[in-house]
Order: C-alpha cells, then sequence, then structure tokens
C-alpha cells in the first residue's frame, strides 16, 4: 500500500544545509500573514452571487489556462478539456468528470512547472487529497472535491476567510454597471472585493469592437461619445465611478510600452477614424502604426488622469496576444495562446516619466516578462522615480526560479521598497493561496542567502519578508 500524499514543510526552500535553517526561520515569520491580491481576475459575480462552485473541472481546469496550454501541447483540445468554439462548431464535453479524468491522467506532465507546486498545494492544503491525480484515481479525488464544494464553508465568501485574502481585486470593463461590487458593499464587502478598470478595449483604435466599445462606455458615463473630447470625459468619468466603488487601480496590456503624445488635433483625428473603421471604406482602416500612435498617445493620457485621480497606473505590456490565429478566432482569448516578445522600456517610458514620474499624485506599476529588462531598464528606472514601482515577477515569470532571478537582477538597482509586492494574477480561486505561498517561500530562501552571506542581520530579513509579502502590496496600491 502506497503512502499518503504530503507535502514537505521545507518545499521550495533552499537545499542547502547553510541557509535552509535560516529560510525556514524567515518563512515561518511571514507564511500566515493575510493575502493582499490586487491584479487578479477572479470573476466579481463569484462574489456578489456566492453560489457554489458547480464542480471540480468548472473550478480547478476550465478557468485555468496554465493548465489548458500545458494539456493542449500534450495532444489534448480544448473542447476536451471544457472550452467550446465560439461559433458552436466545436462544442465544450459536457461532462465534467471526463474533464477531470483528462486533466489527472496529464499530471505527470506539469512536473518542474509552478502549475504543479499551485496545484498540489491546493489539492492537499484545501481538499484534504492524499492521493496523487492520475488516470486510476480520478474518480475517487473528483467525488472527494465535490464533496468539499458542495458545503456552505466552500462558497467563495466563506473562502476569502479560509484564504486570509484581505483585500481583492477583480478586472472589469470600462463600461461596468459596478452592479456586483454595489451589491458587496450592501454586504459590508465593498472595501475587501474592490473593482480594477481594464481599459484596453476602448484605448484600441484598430479593434473591430471600439466603437461599440466607446459608446458602451459614454453610455455607462452618461456622456454622448461624439467626438474625442467627449470620449476622454468618458473616461474620465468611469475611473471616478470606479474609484467610487472602491477601486484603487486600472490595468493596462498594450503590446508595447511606448508613452509617446500626439498632437491634440492628431489624436481626434485617429479617433474619427477609429470610430469609422467598422465601414467597409479603405480610406477609414486603421493602420497597424496609427493603432501604435494612438495607444501610446492614450497611455500618455491615462497617465496625466492618474495624476488627478491617483487611481495606480498597471503596465503590463509585452504579450503577442491569440498567438494561434485559427485556434483564438475558434475559441476566443485566454486559452494559453498568449505569447511573451522582447521589450524595450527605457525610451518607451521617457514621454510618461519626464512629465509624471515626479508627480505626487501619479503611482504606476511596470510588470515584464521580458527578464532582460530587469536590470538593464526597469530596476534602474524604478531606482530613482519616485512615482515607478517594479511589478514582481507575471505570467510566465511566477515561478521559483524565474522569481530568484528577478530578486538577483532587480534588487540592487531599485532596491526592495520600490517593488509592489507580488501579485498571484489568475482566474483560478484556489490557486490564491499556493501562488503567494511559493513567492513568500522563494523570498525567504533569497534573503536567507544574504543573512548566510552578512549582507543582512536576520532581524532585518524578516522584516523585508513581510514588506514583500504584505506592506509592499498595501502600500503601492493604497487608497488616496
Amino acid at each position: 500500500m502506497t503512502a499518503a500524499w504530503t507535502l514537505h514543510p521545507d518545499r521550495a526552500l533552499p537545499a542547502d544545509p547553510v541557509t535552509r535553517p535560516i529560510a525556514r526561520e524567515i518563512y515561518t515569520s511571514v507564511a500566515r500573514l493575510p493575502i493582499v491580491s490586487m491584479h487578479g481576475h477572479v470573476p466579481v459575480e463569484w462574489f456578489a452571487d456566492n453560489a457554489p462552485f458547480v464542480d471540480p473541472a468548472q473550478l480547478l481546469v476550465v478557468p485555468d489556462h496554465y493548465l489548458l496550454r500545458m494539456l493542449v501541447s500534450q495532444g489534448e483540445t480544448l473542447p476536451r478539456l471544457g472550452v467550446g468554439s465560439l461559433d458552436g462548431s466545436q462544442p465544450a464535453e459536457s461532462d465534467p468528470r471526463e474533464i477531470w479524468r483528462r486533466f489527472c491522467a496529464g499530471w505527470q506532465h506539469f512536473r518542474g512547472t509552478p502549475t504543479r507546486f499551485w496545484m498540489e498545494t491546493a489539492l492537499v492544503e484545501i481538499f484534504g487529497v492524499a492521493e496523487r491525480p492520475s488516470a486510476a484515481t480520478a474518480d475517487a479525488l473528483y467525488d472527494q472535491i465535490q464533496a468539499a464544494i458542495d458545503l456552505p464553508d466552500f462558497r467563495p465568501r466563506a473562502l476569502l476567510d479560509r484564504f486570509n485574502i484581505e483585500i481583492i481585486a477583480t478586472t472589469d470593463h470600462p463600461w461596468a454597471s459596478l452592479e456586483h461590487h454595489a451589491a458587496l458593499a450592501g454586504a459590508g464587502l465593498g472595501s475587501r472585493v474592490v473593482p480594477t478598470l481594464r481599459p484596453d478595449a476602448v484605448l484600441s483604435i484598430q479593434s473591430p469592437t471600439f466603437a461599440a466599445d466607446v459608446q458602451r462606455t459614454g453610455a455607462a458615463a452618461g456622456i454622448d461619445v461624439t467626438s474625442y473630447a467627449a470620449y476622454l470625459d468618458a473616461l474620465r468619468a468611469q475611473r471616478l465611478r470606479f474609484k467610487a466603488a472602491g477601486g484603487r487601480a486600472t490595468d493596462h496590456g498594450p503590446y508595447l510600452p511606448d508613452t509617446t503624445p500626439l498632437p491634440d488635433a492628431d489624436a481626434a483625428r485617429l479617433f474619427d477614424k477609429g470610430m469609422r473603421s467598422s465601414t467597409d471604406s479603405a480610406a477609414d482602416r486603421v493602420t497597424a502604426g496609427e493603432a501604435a500612435s494612438f495607444g501610446a498617445h492614450m497611455l500618455f493620457q491615462t497617465a496625466a488622469m492618474a495624476a488627478d485621480d491617483h487611481l495606480v497606473m498597471q503596465i503590463h505590456p509585452g504579450v503577442q496576444r491569440g498567438h494561434a490565429t485559427a485556434q483564438t478566432a475558434l475559441f476566443g482569448s485566454d486559452h494559453g495562446y498568449d505569447i511573451p516578445v522582447a521589450l524595450e522600456f527605457t525610451r518607451a517610458l521617457r514621454p510618461m516619466l519626464d512629465a509624471f514620474g515626479h508627480h505626487p499624485g501619479f503611482r504606476t506599476i511596470v510588470f515584464t516578462i521580458d527578464e532582460d529588462v530587469y536590470s538593464r531598464e526597469l530596476a534602474p528606472m524604478a531606482g530613482v522615480y519616485p512615482a515607478m514601482r517594479v511589478g514582481a515577477p507575471w505570467w510566465f515569470l511566477d515561478s521559483p526560479e524565474a522569481m530568484r532571478r528577478f530578486r538577483e537582477s532587480a534588487t540592487e538597482s531599485a532596491g526592495f521598497s520600490n517593488m509592489s509586492g507580488f501579485v498571484d494574477d489568475t482566474r483560478a480561486f484556489c490557486s490564491i493561496p499556493a501562488r503567494h505561498d511559493l513567492a513568500r517561500r522563494i523570498d525567504a530562501g533569497y534573503l536567507a542567502r544574504l543573512v548566510a552571506e552578512h549582507r543582512l542581520d536576520l532581524d532585518e530579513a524578516v522584516d523585508t519578508a513581510a514588506d514583500l509579502a504584505y506592506r509592499l502590496p498595501l502600500a503601492a496600491y493604497e487608497a488616496r
């Protein structure tokens, strides 16, 4: 009979006998600190409705693009994993147990990945699973997890307490009614579940839905958007609505981080062209260059708005969205086909930082998936501009080795105080505690090495670990 599946208490801590005891002490000091989750994508409806989760597949597999992309790389298909095509030609698997079986049968493919750490932590520590996923154990695990999520103490609001989440931010369209956040405020959770404005859809004039999305945003703001000036007014109004609902930040995912502003007349001309771009006229079609120029201009304009209303401006560029053209057209975005590209920040951010880098009301957190720029560009800029912080390793980089490399490459130029703290950036709700736990373990290991090398005293390392895990994200996203 095989032994019950357990997790080693020192997992992800340094292996060498000198630093491991130090890392263990540092980690223990922060392991139970509250979670500050200010950059995530858990649907607000889950908390507003507070309904039971439907089944293990819909909770743990279908919304997690890390799981989907690995299994697809090994021969599975999105429909077999619960994601149907937009046109209905390839319907999603209707049996959640079959989706779960396919995930369990592919468990070995996650060896050596952060997904393995997140999932095993959730399975063992949240659901009490005692056997590894496999084709043989899939049904028993499914039944065990289903029994757990059917209980009242596994409802979304109850899990906020169980996971020790002090505050969590959702991500919301610029035209969002915010009715769910209003309902949460009425239930006393308005300062615990807060909205984040994601305006990308109304900043991209090349988007086929740009005009419709702008009009929806204007309608939400109570402004008839008939001009570029009215468009800016609508964005300002929506920002204030989000802030009144508890929002602390905006979230921007441009392809490139250019922040070069345009003359107002040129910006107005491009806006008008974007509003006409759904027509069949070749003269009204927006070119890639025009879209890039307008997007850069609007990043600058967003910074100007942020300096006035004090919402934190999160910028995370450098992703080729929908890399697989046919798959994205069939199934939509956010299913694993977003791939990093190389970036340049020093020249790209200079217009914005020249204008607002020392402005007392402006705050920006800049993320990247291009590791080369941490030590060369982002850390040096954050190390001198008071308005800028370096974002935590994000997306493909929130893994043990990449997080270690981040600390080694960015700390010496930026210092710990110019970092944002960890962000989990996930729709997979049950992975949030595991993601923060892994970051705390990696930080404990890095700090332990500084102690062992006599570059920090132990009390300083313990204090810094608390900064990274808790105090820095609170400060970076402080409501003003």
